[in-house]
């Protein structure tokens, strides 16, 4: 039996509708990410809250000239958006459901994700979140170069760039011979 993971890439207030806004397209995944995420910690899959975090004002960070500040430290836009945030809570005890900080788009660069999958024996990686084209991207690509089976909801990921979330989800499939759901 394939043993799998969720991976819910930034679904923060920040990035839903606060300082880096995907806006409408974040919003519209709200209920399909937080029924996956209840499906898979249901279940007993894996379920992993991979959250960007930045430091306020660090001029080394290589995304300070790219984007306005988003997801600092301490701040309320760096919690999980919506309903998302109320499962987390109820769930967060649970020893399947793993929140960590990351701090580059890809979720596994300089994190102990990779580990935590392996000790599991988990094979697939089902991928949900934001930005489609920028961290779901590239934790998409290292899953990848990994050895990973990936799935990608296409319905619980979105980007600010349309033309960009459309490329990824094709490249995805294409490149990096992910399922789309």
């Amino acid at each position: 039996m394939t043993k799998k993971a969720l991976i819910n890439i930034d679904y923060t207030k920040d990035f839903v509708n606060g300082a880096l806004p995907v806006g409408e397209p974040a919003e519209k995944i709200h209920d399909q990410i937080v029924s996956l995420t209840k499906e898979f910690i249901d279940n007993g899959d894996f379920v992993v809250f991979a959250i960007d975090l930045h430091q306020e004002g660090d001029v080394y960070h290589p995304e300070t000239p790219l984007f306005p500040p988003h997801n600092i430290e301490g701040t309320d836009g760096r919690e999980l958006y919506g309903q998302l945030k109320t499962v987390y809570e109820e769930y967060k005890d649970k020893k399947h459901v793993y929140f960590m900080d990351k701090t580059r788009y890809s979720s596994f660069a300089g994190t102990d994700l990779e580990i935590k999958l392996r000790e599991r024996g988990i094979t697939e990686v089902h991928l949900v979140g934001v930005c489609t084209d920028i961290c779901v991207l590239h934790t998409a690509v290292d899953a990848y170069n990994k050895g990973f089976k990936i799935v990608v909801h296409k319905h619980a990921v979105a980007s600010f760039n349309q033309p960009g979330h459309e490329w990824a989800l094709s490249h995805f499939k294409g490149s990096l011979g992910a399922e789309i759901r």
